[in-house]
């Protein structure tokens, strides 16, 4: 059907069983971002929250928190947008299949923007204090907005067609922001926006800035996409909501999207930063605070009936999860296609998505080579890092197709179990040192910088998994109570880090002196150093986020009989990976005990949200 705009979707999913409302007087500090939280653990409705404390407008989450859900709001367009990618992707394909896209042309015809005068979203006007302040986790550093889509143009070719649509978090409140007058702009690298600021910086003027909040879900989704830079989002806007997306014109700077539930205006003085952060973000630990650009604020809009739409992150998975499902359906094929040899990708959303990256590849090149040595593999590593936001990928494991072609790529324990039967450390571990990795990973020297990994692993396996701990295993002082995460892993507590690098490197290095590669330990190729042995053990999604996020390969990668031959770093016996807390790495998410006890109480108390508490 293709909504018009929120309030018609509410409608629609409250009417089919997909939404709840909440009539509680309900805080936007902590209460409801913990509601949503345990909302979407439950695998619970979206919920509309009709009474919000000291606020006029409801909010509304977890409209994504499911792929069902997602499925119905895009029922009667999600397949044919999957067909139009895959236009995108061979154009040749229409005419190879003209019956799979006979409806193509038409929907082409909804993907133009539609220019307008006036709009519902421009009836009245507010200020920054009186929109819903929402805190997700106590330590935030104000109030964000979580589902933005902010509209942005190039100064050297604006116009619609060639804009940029971005989900980048907005700090309402809080830190050195005058009041009412400026909110914190955050965007992360490889952002579209980035090129529009870097376009103002050259010109030495202010960027327009529009940041819309609600509207057709379909924006929400637009704003998300991997899409190439000279491809508006509002155009896949357009063919996801089966309607053209208007945009008012002439009232601001900027087109505003005539539908938004709220619109903030504003503009950025491109050499000016101020503190944005702390923020609870989606790796499971606050992001801090740095310098981000500043949005002067000129006008805030909002419609009569204006619902504010809201998300949480925190540590995977949550409602963005469905996220990043959502969209692999829709391009997942893409980027095979893109990278010759290349059978699938997978993101792993467990480690926070950009930590952990899986790839199936192939080696068709070389049937005249027995070796089994990664060649093609590593072609294909290479153009993955350099596509995008797969760019940001920390640790990339990929593995040769012909080596198993059933082999799932989603499921992670199986797929990582495979490599790690095939690879040979002394040739199959790759590096790359002092480049960017994701803004939100502390696990590097530096904001976006740390380096990365690329395993390659082929061929006949090498090695049976063990799944026992080694009679004779004996561990160096410090180390202790070693548990198996999965068959071929070993997870070891050691000694808590203290301040200073080189401490803590001392630690795990005196470690894997204090073996010889033909010892037992060796029988596990992955060695996991850690705080918390019963705790990485305890289940496969808290050995994932533990390793992949609490780890920067080039500092914290080391093995038994280790040695660099030609610039190339290599072990003799297990890979090694320090996964403790270092003392430069923010802080976990925990919430607020006092608000996790009113909501335990609302709970307690009954009424339509009692079943998901």
């Amino acid at each position: 059907m293709g909504y018009r705009n929120l309030r018609q979707c509410v409608e629609d999913l409250a009417a089919n069983g997909h939404l709840v409302r909440c009539t509680d007087e309900i805080d936007a500090h902590l209460e409801v971002a913990e509601i949503q939280r345990r909302v979407f653990r439950a695998d619970g409705p979206a919920v509309l929250f009709e009474n919000v404390r000291n606020c006029s407008f409801p909010m509304v989450s977890n409209l994504f928190g499911s792929l069902s859900r997602a499925h119905f709001m895009f029922r009667d367009t999600l397949e044919w947008v999957q067909r139009l990618v895959e236009l995108k992707t061979d154009s040749n394909a229409f005419w190879k299949k003209p019956l799979r896209y006979w409806k193509a042309p038409w929907m082409a015809t909804r993907m133009r923007p539609r220019r307008c005068r006036r709009g519902p979203v421009l009836a009245c006007q507010t200020t920054v204090d009186q929109l819903p302040q929402l805190h997700s986790w106590p330590d935030d550093g104000g109030a964000f907005i979580t589902l933005p889509q902010v509209y942005t143009e190039h100064a050297d070719e604006p116009g619609i067609q060639r804009s940029n649509l971005g989900m980048y978090r907005i700090q309402l409140s809080g830190g050195q922001y005058a009041a009412n007058e400026e909110i914190g702009l955050h965007y992360q690298l490889h952002r579209g926006i980035g090129v529009h600021h870097a376009a103002a910086i050259r010109n030495q003027s202010p960027f327009h800035v529009n940041v819309f909040v609600g509207g057709s879900p379909a924006m929400n989704l637009a704003a998300v996409m991997p899409l190439p830079e000279n491809l508006s989002e509002l155009l896949f806007a357009g063919a996801l909501g089966n309607r053209r997306t208007p945009m008012v014109v002439g009232t601001s700077p900027l087109p505003i999207y005539a539908e938004a539930d709220f619109c903030i205006t504003g503009q950025v003085d491109p050499d000016r930063m101020l503190p944005e952060g702390p923020f609870g973000d989606h790796l499971g630990y606050y992001s801090l605070a740095h310098d981000f650009p500043v949005l002067k604020v000129e006008k805030v809009f909002h419609r009569r009936d204006a619902i504010w739409p809201f998300t949480v992150v925190g540590r995977p998975p949550q409602e963005d999860t469905s996220f990043g499902k959502l969209i692999h359906e829709i391009t997942g094929a893409a980027i095979p296609q893109l990278i010759a040899g290349l059978h699938a990708v997978h993101a792993v959303d467990a480690t926070g998505v950009h930590p952990l990256l899986l790839a199936i590849g192939s080696e068709r090149y070389v049937p005249y080579d027995s070796s089994s040595q990664p060649r093609e593999l590593l072609t294909q590593a290479n153009a993955i890092l350099g596509q995008g936001q797969l760019s940001l990928a920390k640790y990339l494991w990929i593995v040769n197709h012909q080596d198993n072609p059933q082999l799932d790529i989603h499921q992670v324990d199986t797929f990582l179990q495979h490599a790690l039967e095939r690879v040979d450390w002394t040739r199959d571990v790759h590096f790359q040192t002092q480049t960017t990795i994701d803004t939100l990973d502390y696990s590097g020297h530096g904001l976006n910088q740390g380096s990365k990994v690329v395993i390659a692993a082929t061929g006949p396996p090498r090695r049976s998994l063990p799944n026992e701990l080694p009679g004779d295993l004996a561990l160096p002082a410090g180390f202790q109570d070693p548990r198996i995460c999965i068959p071929g892993v070993l997870a070891i507590e050691g000694p808590a880090c203290q301040p200073g690098p080189s401490t803590n490197d001392h630690d795990v290095e005196t470690f894997c002196q204090a073996f010889h590669p033909e010892q037992s330990i060796n029988q596990f190729p992955l060695i996991i150093i850690v705080d918390d042995s019963r705790f990485v053990t305890e289940s496969f999604r808290n050995f994932l986020w533990t390793v992949f996020t609490r780890s920067n390969p080039a500092d914290d990668i080391h093995g038994i009989g280790a040695s660099t031959i030609a610039k190339h770093w290599q072990c003799q016996g297990s890979l090694v990976i320090d996964a403790r807390i270092k003392p430069h790495h923010a802080p976990p998410l925990i919430e607020d005990p006092e608000v996790t006890r009113k909501i335990d109480a609302l709970a307690a108390r009954g009424g339509p949200l009692a079943p998901y508490l």
